[in-house]
C-alpha cells in the first residue's frame, strides 16, 4: 500500500498527528512529527524506523518512494499493516 506522509522534522519527541483531508499535492495525508533533524537524510530513517516500530513490521518493509528531500513523502507499506494505521 502507498502511503504519503507529511513530516515536521525537529520535533522534540516523534509522533503521529494525524490525517490532513486534501492536501493540495498528495490528497489525503498521515502527519508525523519526527524527533531528527533534516540533515543527512537522518529524518528519512527516522520516519522508516519510527513506522515500521509503530506498525509492528521490520524497516526493511516501508520503502520510500519519494520525497526524499521534501515535507511530503510517498512510503510503500505492507497492505498487511494498513489496518494498524489510525482511523480519521
Amino acid at each position: 500500500m502507498k502511503l504519503a506522509v507529511k513530516v515536521t522534522p525537529g520535533a522534540s519527541r516523534s509522533e503521529i498527528t494525524g490525517w490532513e483531508e486534501d492536501h493540495p499535492q498528495a490528497g489525503r495525508v498521515l502527519k508525523l512529527r519526527i524527533a531528527a533533524p533534516p540533515v543527512e537524510g537522518r529524518a528519512n530513517k527516522e520516519v522508516v524506523a519510527f513506522l515500521a516500530k509503530f506498525l509492528g513490521v521490520p524497516k526493511s518493509s516501508i520503502e520510500l518512494l519519494h520525497g526524499s528531500s521534501g515535507r511530503i513523502k510517498l512510503l510503500q507499506i505492507p497492505d498487511a499493516a494498513a489496518d494498524r494505521l489510525p482511523q480519521a
